[in-house]
């Protein structure tokens, strides 16, 4: 295994060529700010790290069946959106690493995650890893979008904002200024495609926001006025999931596949477009993150439709359903709690390293 400042460097060397000339280096400085945090926060930002070492701390998860899996999960990649219907949907949201990996890397991932951003007194590690794998089987009996006109109403009065909320998101639009550098040219395109015909010209502005993406350029096209209302869309580049860097070599960017998956109600506004990622945002697309709600995330039903959720993103092809539900019944009791927990360890070691280096 290398060392945790070699691996920093090879990481960011490959992000700046697959971004050619685009690398953020104010934003990547922000990302190593958010490294030195918390162990929670350092997991979120070294995805590539996780998948460099995963195997070495429990190489028997190699051994799983594989499917177009997340990548990245952790507790803070749910959110909501409209789907064509109108209807408010809740599920995963960033699939910036999505690749075909074991289907249980994203289940380890998610555990390891609520365990680095539990506290001391919070719920255990093991019941963590016990309502997500519920979810996960139930998700895999009975997939299905999560959707909250109808169904989950204690999800639903924690995801939609007050008066005064809505208000405070439109007002911060209202404030940011143009840049003095231009976005590149293909982000100007693909916002303007974005935007609905007769809304006019909008300048993109650029954005910092994430963690695991930071380094990568991020735009948005904001209009204050198109048909009774504004109007507000993002623009992001995508790179090859770093899984394809330490593991597959495979360089075929899946976002919008899995977003669009027959198990999922997606945006129809999230669309992948020329290695840039297009979606609207707007205050019905939210999630509920650890600094403000670290108790509705850690809740028991929560952790349990998750797993369900994800169970959803695999669930794409019936074949690959069958063959992780043939693994499951030959896994013991506890192997899912004992990977997430072993694989937070190892997350723990290269925080403290890295805080001690470069902090």
């Amino acid at each position: 295994m290398k060392r945790f400042s070699q691996s920093v460097d090879d990481y960011e060397a490959w992000l700046a060529n697959e971004l050619q000339g685009e690398l953020v280096q104010e934003d990547l400085d922000e990302k190593h700010r958010k490294m030195c945090d918390e162990a929670f926060a350092f997991l979120r930002a070294t995805y590539w790290r996780w998948s460099e070492i995963i195997y070495d701390v429990r190489p028997a998860l190699a051994d799983m069946p594989q499917v177009l899996s997340i990548g990245d999960t952790h507790l803070e990649n749910f959110g909501t959106w409209r789907d064509i219907e109108g209807r408010l949907v809740w599920g995963a949201n960033d699939f910036d690493d999505a690749a075909i990996m074991p289907y249980g890397l994203d289940l380890v991932r998610l555990v390891a995650s609520a365990v680095l951003a539990q506290s001391d007194d919070g719920i255990s590690g093991r019941a963590i890893a016990e309502l997500i794998l519920a979810g996960y089987v139930r998700g895999l009996e009975h997939a299905a979008p999560v959707i909250l006109e109808r169904d989950h109403p204690w999800l639903r009065d924690k995801l939609l904002l007050s008066e005064d909320e809505r208000k405070d998101f439109w007002e911060k639009c209202d404030k940011r200024k143009p840049s003095k550098r231009p976005a590149p040219g293909r982000f100007v395109e693909a916002l303007k495609n974005a935007l609905p015909r007769g809304s006019g010209n909008a300048t993109p502005v650029p954005v910092t926001k994430g963690t695991g993406s930071l380094g990568r350029p991020r735009f948005i096209a904001y209009v204050k006025e198109w048909r009774g209302g504004p109007v507000l869309r993002e623009a992001k580049a995508l790179v090859p999931s770093a899984w394809s860097l330490a593991r597959s070599g495979d360089h075929v960017i899946r976002t919008g596949v899995i977003a669009a998956g027959r198990m999922r109600s997606p945006d129809p506004h999230f669309v992948e477009t020329g290695r840039i990622l297009v979606r609207r945002l707007s205050p019905n697309s939210r999630k509920i993150e650890i600094k403000s709600d670290a108790k509705t995330l850690l809740n028991g039903s929560m952790l349990e439709l998750m797993g369900f959720e994800i169970a959803n993103c695999h669930s794409d092809d019936a074949a690959s359903v069958a063959a992780i539900r043939n693994d499951l019944r030959s896994r013991g009791e506890n192997w899912l709690y004992e990977a997430a927990r072993a694989t937070a360890e190892a997350t723990e070691r290269d925080w403290k390293a890295y805080r001690t280096d470069a902090c």
